[in-house]
């Protein structure tokens, strides 16, 4: 095998040959954009190579969810995207005979030790930002092309399977109702190097584009969807939005590099672009960044540049605009599937919202039922996050010696309050300079805790993965997840006993 990730080879081909001896395999995967793309390259690999399987989805991979799986009666278990973290509970299940685990994640493992486990962490590969959990996955699909003695046959769809719970979907088959290829598309290749595709939404969705571009390990996942066709990459406009945003909205929602007179100003957006000599509009449309002409695109992105400098924004503010863009080439012009950014919001999406069959159903290639639903719930999604965002910026956020935080109760998902949390950074009594902490109601025991950072503190020592796993556990919950995002599921009302014990982790981590 010549696998894109030298240092996980053997690993990777140890947990292919293992899928290979199972008569069937369970496909338990994580939700987010991240988790979806993972099952989607795992069950594409697993339809290759002819192994039966089933897919389920968990929004957390507690103790009772790992107890249903072990209730299932699949000898085997493939994890995506998750159970490197809950270790300790699959452990005691394999220890019971309930099944094997074979588990492709990137999250931080707990001590304790099972066989077939691939994990960029365990061979000195950063998990947080150079392997997602689908760059795991496409690791190990990549292997079991290798050691598979069956060639891909685009005409046969994938294994069914019965949906089981609310938070599961069925398999690739028949995933939310509709029916789509294993395959995807007509390129089915043998070394299954068309998955790259996927693999780089994952890692994209999953922020590990630090500085505008994917680093290590990902950045070979990259060289090879080049080289298999399915990916282009490029520098271009950092802005959110190139491919389905008209002009204007593309300029007014650009808010990262904020340029004054046109970010979060329609009329000044308006403006800007009226004093461009282009053709701005066709058949009364607005154009959109992916229709200009690579002339067109300069012309735009030099005025941009003019008027930042002008407006005195920063040079390493303005160097911010610009960014390695990932697109997917086969997918058509225009959509959000030929952005890898997009992508992977219009996966986030599905997954908010308990709909994760529906994102599994557009990565295996539905074009029809599963991408028109995926688009509706990405209206709402976009909806609740700006009715967020805004009730947050309102009622600001309490801020403590190192770290800020507020509490959402019922007001904001607990399935998107860590976007929300994300997202206002940097607004109006929210700062940039502390990591922040989100809760939201879970349930009537439980609160669901998620945190972010910003690159800038984690290179300064912050690690948020280990504050939300040891400032939960303080207080008779658990958590984990990467250094610059995570979560955590605590008990109501223990909240500020919480925050104060991550208050001093975080002050440790920085001092």
């Amino acid at each position: 095998m010549a696998g894109p990730v030298p240092e996980l080879e053997d690993r990777a081909v140890a947990c292919a040959e293992r899928l290979c001896e199972a008569d069937r395999v369970l496909l338990a995967s994580h939700i987010d954009a991240d988790g979806l793309t993972s099952a989607a390259i795992a069950a594409k690999a697993l339809e290759r190579a002819a192994i039966p399987f089933e897919t389920v989805f968990e929004k957390q991979l507690d103790e009772d969810a790992v107890a249903d799986i072990a209730a299932t009666d699949y000898d085997t278990v493939l994890f995506t995207d998750f159970g490197s973290g809950q270790l300790e509970i699959i452990g005691d299940h394999e220890e019971a005979g309930d099944f094997t685990p074979v588990i492709a994640d990137h999250h931080q493992p707990a001590d304790r030790e099972t066989e077939y486990h691939l994990n960029p962490l365990l061979f000195g590969i950063n998990g947080a930002s150079e392997l997602s959990g689908a760059g795991a996955s496409y690791v190990l699909a990549r292997a079991l092309a290798d050691v598979s003695d069956h060639d891909p046959d685009p005409s046969v769809a994938a294994d069914g399977g019965e949906q089981v719970g609310e938070s599961r979907s069925s398999s690739a088959l028949h995933s939310d109702g509709g029916t789509v290829t294993a395959s995807g598309a007509a390129n089915a290749r043998a070394d299954n190097c068309d998955l790259a595709a996927l693999a780089v939404v994952g890692a994209v969705g999953d922020m590990q584009a630090a500085g505008g571009e994917l680093h290590g390990a990902n950045a070979a996942i990259v060289e090879e969807g080049v080289d298999a066709g399915v990916l282009e990459t490029g520098k271009d406009l950092a802005l959110y939005g190139k491919q389905t945003r008209p002009l204007p909205k593309l300029l007014e929602y650009a808010t990262d590099v904020h340029i004054p007179g046109i970010s979060n100003d329609a009329n000044g957006a308006l403006r800007f672009l009226d004093g461009l000599d282009l053709e701005l509009k066709r058949d009364g449309d607005w154009r959109r960044w992916a229709g200009l002409t690579n002339e067109e695109k300069q012309t735009v992105a030099s005025a941009l540049v003019r008027r930042a400098v002008s407006s005195g924004v920063p040079a390493k503010k303005i160097d911010q605009l610009v960014s390695t863009a990932y697109v997917l080439s086969e997918e058509p012009v225009g959509t959000e599937l030929r952005d890898a950014s997009e992508f992977s919001t219009l996966l986030n999406a599905t997954a908010r919202y308990e709909r994760a069959g529906v994102g599994l159903g557009v990565c295996l290639g539905d074009r029809d039922g599963a991408l028109e639903r995926a688009r509706q719930l990405l209206r709402e999604h976009r909806r609740n996050l700006s009715n967020g965002i805004d009730l947050v910026t309102r009622e600001g956020a309490t801020q403590e010696e190192h770290v800020q935080w507020f509490h959402a109760s019922d007001e904001i998902r607990e399935t998107i309050v860590g976007i929300v949390a994300g997202m206002a950074m940097g607004n109006q009594g929210i700062s940039r300079s502390k990591p922040i902490i989100a809760f939201a109601d879970k349930n009537e025991e439980e609160v669901k805790v998620s945190s972010r950072g910003t690159h800038s503190l984690v290179r300064q020592g912050l690690d948020l993965s280990a504050v939300m796993g040891e400032a939960s556990r303080a207080v008779g919950g658990d958590g984990g997840g990467h250094d610059v995002a995570a979560g955590a599921t605590v008990p109501k009302g223990e909240e500020e006993t919480f925050v104060e014990r991550a208050d001093e982790i975080v002050g440790e981590q920085l001092s």
